[in-house]
């Protein structure tokens, strides 16, 4: 699946879609340049989802937990980027099984952790030039910016077959790593 958010109301929205449809033992990766919108459409996941408290990004704490207002499952929000290492992920003891577990800068980190995962990469543009996963530095005002941005998501293993994040078949993977059906 792949599409443009127009705005950051555009992406809270979509988590908020994505966030109904997740359950436990679920693990969304997310990947994109700072500022992307990886925080914003955890917190429409976490409205998708139910839970207490307002999401924020992660960056000091490594991951936090938003317990459920209702019985689904709690949110686990993760933030990799200072981490160097799997074994440092592992450290954390995250409860991957009865969580909804999503991983800001995740990429190469999760590998074996689950059989299946929802893998998201967001692009935006940093100072009128495209950015995507190993964007540079951009200034404050860049960041800050509410424009599109293309929204990558595509489903690995059994979780995802038949959904709309399913890779078809015959798709080829695309510069990023990612693949669009029919590509």
């Amino acid at each position: 699946m792949r599409f443009e958010a127009p705005d950051t109301e555009a992406m809270e929205r979509f988590g908020r879609e994505l966030g109904r449809a997740l359950r436990a033992g679920d693990l969304v990766v997310l990947t994109g340049p700072l500022g992307a919108g990886k925080t914003t459409l955890t917190r429409g996941i976490g409205d998708g989802l139910g839970i207490r408290g307002p999401v924020q990004s992660p960056t000091f704490v490594l991951a936090r937990t938003h317990p459920n207002l209702g019985d689904g499952a709690p949110l686990v929000h993760v933030d990799a980027y200072r981490l160097g290492s799997a074994a440092e992920l592992e450290d954390l003891d995250l409860d991957f099984d009865r969580s909804v577990v999503v991983v800001e800068w995740g990429a190469g980190l999760l590998d074996g952790v689950s059989e299946s995962w929802l893998e998201i990469v967001i692009e935006r543009r940093v100072g009128g030039e495209p950015a995507g996963r190993g964007a540079g530095a951009a200034d404050h005002e860049d960041l800050d910016a509410d424009e599109p941005r293309v929204v990558t998501a595509v489903g690995h293993g059994p979780r995802w077959a038949g959904t709309a994040f399913e890779v078809a078949p015959d798709a080829a993977p695309t510069p990023g790593g990612t693949a669009q059906p029919g590509a």
